[in-house]
């Protein structure tokens, strides 16, 4: 789920909440309009926080350089937007 699917579930809730003029039995339109845009928010704002949510990834290469034990030890941190 996206960004795309909360704006699109908010799209259709408004539709079928505003722009619908029919009656089904025992269902009402407006109220199931209303829980699609709410939804489509939902989906939307936690879609967003994903996105901006900050990573950071860690590599480590260790290599053995002589048989006394002596080991090189490279270490690289990346932090911020790793997409």
């Amino acid at each position: 789920m996206g960004i795309g699917t909360g704006i699109f579930l908010f799209v259709v809730g408004a539709i079928v909440a505003f722009a619908l003029s029919l009656t089904v039995p025992g269902v009402d339109l407006h109220l199931v309009g209303y829980l699609l845009m709410g939804a489509g928010v939902v989906v939307f704002l936690i879609s967003i926080i994903m996105v901006t949510r900050k990573r950071s990834t860690v590599s480590t290469t260790r290599t053995a350089v002589d048989p006394t034990g002596t080991e090189k030890t490279t270490s690289q941190e990346t932090r911020g937007d790793v997409i």
